[in-house]
């Protein structure tokens, strides 16, 4: 596509003068260019939509590491007393 179009991943090292004369730089352009990288990484990686069992199983795996971390020190007491 034209250069101007272009997101700077997309653009060469020889090309990158000419892409930033193509750039809006004034305050509204580089306001409009955080908003949309903004919005971009908020699609990403807080607004997904993809969902599921996946996702439940994660979490609940999580839990049960994080619950499990809670509770060694008393888990490893009540072992060490039934060894005994």
């Amino acid at each position: 596509g034209p250069l101007s179009e272009r997101r700077l991943v997309d653009v060469r090292l020889g090309e990158l003068p000419a892409w930033l004369a193509t750039c809006n730089l004034s305050p509204q352009g580089l306001l409009g260019g955080v908003r949309k990288a903004w919005s971009s990484y908020y699609d990403k990686y807080i607004n997904v939509k993809r969902g599921g069992p996946a996702g439940i199983s994660m979490l609940l795996a999580g839990y049960c590491l994080l619950s499990y971390g809670w509770n060694y020190q008393h888990i490893s007491k009540i072992s060490f007393l039934v060894s005994v």
